[in-house]
């Protein structure tokens, strides 16, 4: 069947890259659903059933890590020896740690205010934060500077946590 050594890359026939194929992805995750679904197994013994539900469930999950941007990005970088998340790595550029807290307080006073508009136009910024350094990320994995491809995920992994809290806000504004 497949190698449990194998990494997602390779589960779907592409090379170790950040830019993927949506398409050529989608295609081999079809096809190796098709090979391992459970459904498949119903007749089998309970061992060829089990082995089954693993592959299906580490395809599922490959299939989810190659198709957000970020956490590929993040995968890829784990590959090459680098761990994003890592609990003593919070480097974080000054400058952008005064933004973030600046959206935390443009947040916070939205909120204060009940402004919905304020908390979208945060959204916004939040957007475009994300883009640029999307595309800074993006350009770096695949010059091979790694390390300014983690900065660039770490960052992006705050402006996802603030842009959470942003959303939060208006459903609560728009739930009251």
């Amino acid at each position: 069947m497949f190698s449990s050594q194998s990494t997602h890359f390779d589960l779907f026939g592409l090379p170790d890259h950040f830019d993927v194929d949506a398409g050529t992805l989608d295609q081999a995750y079809r096809t190796i659903q098709a090979q391992v679904h459970p459904d498949r197994f119903t007749t089998a013994d309970e061992a060829q059933k089990r082995v089954a539900m693993q592959w299906a469930t580490r395809a599922n999950e490959a299939y989810q890590t190659l198709k957000d941007p970020l956490k590929r990005g993040i995968y890829l970088l784990g590959l090459r020896g680098i761990d994003v998340r890592a609990e003593h790595n919070t480097s974080i550029a000054p400058d952008f740690l005064m933004q973030q807290i600046e959206w935390r307080e443009a947040i916070e006073d939205a909120a204060d205010a009940k402004n919905v508009g304020a908390l979208d136009a945060v959204l916004a910024e939040l957007r475009d934060a994300t883009r640029i350094r999307f595309d800074k990320m993006t350009g770096w994995l695949n010059s091979g500077a790694d390390q300014p491809a983690a900065e660039a995920a770490r960052e992006l992994l705050f402006i996802q946590r603030v842009a959470e809290a942003a959303v939060k806000q208006i459903e609560r504004i728009e739930d009251a």
